[in-house]
């Protein structure tokens, strides 16, 4: 893979189906682990994640490598009555990213986040929220990018970084 092969870009409207893929991908499974079924996206917890993927407020970029989408990385916000796993008020959008596992730790996740980064610093957000396993590898990708933990539970945190906010 060269970096010149690799292209990050908005996801088309015709390809929100590799969303379900990339949330299936952002379910964090320990070394050593097994994964869990690829139905359990279907659960209401989850499928909020990507369930009509589209709306107004609705964001994802995509990596795609030699035509081929390899990574994704989107915000939704939600509402307090069905809420997302890293949930701060209604007016944060949350962050979720996936790598297809083949391409993780050559650099694409971080590819993406500044990218989706910039994105999000031109939209009118004071900050961004994700929930992240504490012994997943990507904490300390969000905690070089300026996320700090919010709050935590035994295994996770909510993480927030807050946005340089464009008011032109």
């Amino acid at each position: 893979m060269t970096k010149d092969n690799l292209k990050i870009r908005e996801l088309k409207s015709e390809e929100t189906a590799f969303l379900k893929e990339a949330l299936y991908g952002a379910i964090y499974v320990p070394p050593g682990k097994e994964r869990l079924p690829k139905e359990i996206i279907e659960r209401p917890e989850l499928n909020r994640y990507i369930s009509g993927f589209g709306r107004e407020d609705d964001c994802c970029l995509v990596a795609e490598l030699n035509g081929i989408l390899i990574a994704a990385i989107w915000i939704r916000i939600f509402p307090e009555s069905a809420k997302g796993y890293g949930y701060v008020d209604e007016f944060t959008p949350e962050l979720s990213m996936s790598v297809v596992e083949e391409y993780r730790k050559k650099g694409i996740g971080t590819q993406l986040l500044k990218a989706m980064i910039a994105e999000i610093e031109k939209m009118p957000y004071w900050q961004i929220s994700l929930s992240v396993d504490k012994e997943n590898y990507a904490y300390g990708l969000y905690e070089k990018h300026g996320f700090v933990v919010w709050s935590e539970t035994h295994d996770s945190v909510t993480m927030i970084r807050k946005t340089i906010v464009n008011e032109s």
